[in-house]
């Protein structure tokens, strides 16, 4: 009987003793007390501690919903992803508070971070560029709903830098392309960052490379279409020396534009 009572004794000593070395933040986790836990992680939040603020956040948000501080709450839910750079998540997060609370006074600012979050994970210009074309398209919808905002002007600058982006992205793939020998989708990828991006400042140059990927693209075809894709380059011949009469790729323009018709003419005489 005295070594049970010696046994019992030891355990709710150990009991004790694990329950002083947990730490506060262990301590408010487990409480189970709602109140506790907002306060908690409010003064994590606070003081930029967004791991231990998202964790007790998590805990509570399924009782909040349609209570007094549940919409601060979400919000600043939202913003501590963003603020511990997990960015997709930031979004997601920004993007349901906008959804769910349409009429708060926070739903102007949700809505621009749902965008720069995606900003936030727009990469190099080389890489898949999805993220910087939903970052355009937040930004584009957040213009659209607060055309009066402080925040429409660097929208604006946004979406320029993310098209650029986007502009560098096709002009380089098209080079690229050239490069390979791949004329035609040099051709088409050109042909779409003209469209795409009217007024670029690369559009002499990417007119210079339709021109020339054309020519080869007629020259190494098998006899039966190369009239038509020497017509084809022709015609992108006549539109460049009508555009750049200036251009120094003129002199080599007009030599493929001779020798396209020559073949023309060969191709038409049998």
């Amino acid at each position: 009987m005295r070594a049970m009572k010696k046994i019992t004794f030891f355990f709710v000593f150990i009991a004790l003793l694990f329950s002083a070395c947990k730490s506060d933040y262990e301590l408010v986790r487990t409480s189970g007390d709602s109140n506790r836990i907002l306060e908690a992680a409010n003064n994590y939040f606070e003081n930029k501690d967004y791991t231990k603020a998202i964790s007790l956040y998590e805990i509570i948000i399924p009782t909040m919903r349609g209570k007094p501080g549940g919409e601060e709450m979400s919000y600043r839910y939202a913003d501590a992803h963003f603020l511990s750079r997990s960015f997709i998540l930031a979004a997601h997060y920004f993007k349901t508070f906008s959804d769910t609370y349409g009429n708060s006074p926070r739903r102007e600012d949700a809505l621009f971070m749902t965008a720069y979050s995606n900003y936030k994970l727009s990469p190099r210009f080389k890489l898949d560029q999805s993220s910087s074309e939903k970052a355009i398209s937040g930004f584009q919808l957040f213009v659209n709903s607060y055309p009066n905002s402080e925040k429409v002007q660097q929208c604006n600058e946004l979406i320029d830098e993310l098209r650029k982006k986007k502009e560098i992205k096709e002009f380089e793939a098209g080079k690229l392309y050239y490069n390979m020998k791949k004329y035609s989708a040099a051709v088409v990828t050109l042909e779409n960052m003209l469209t795409s991006f009217p007024g670029t400042k690369d559009e002499e140059e990417a007119r210079y490379l339709i021109v020339k990927a054309q020519y080869l693209l007629a020259k190494n075809s098998i006899y039966t279409v190369q009239e038509e894709r020497f017509t084809d380059a022709l015609k992108s011949c006549d539109r460049f020396i009508k555009r750049y009469s200036e251009s120094q790729y003129l002199d080599d323009v007009v030599d493929y534009r001779n020798i396209s018709l020559e073949e023309i003419k060969q191709a038409q005489n049998g």
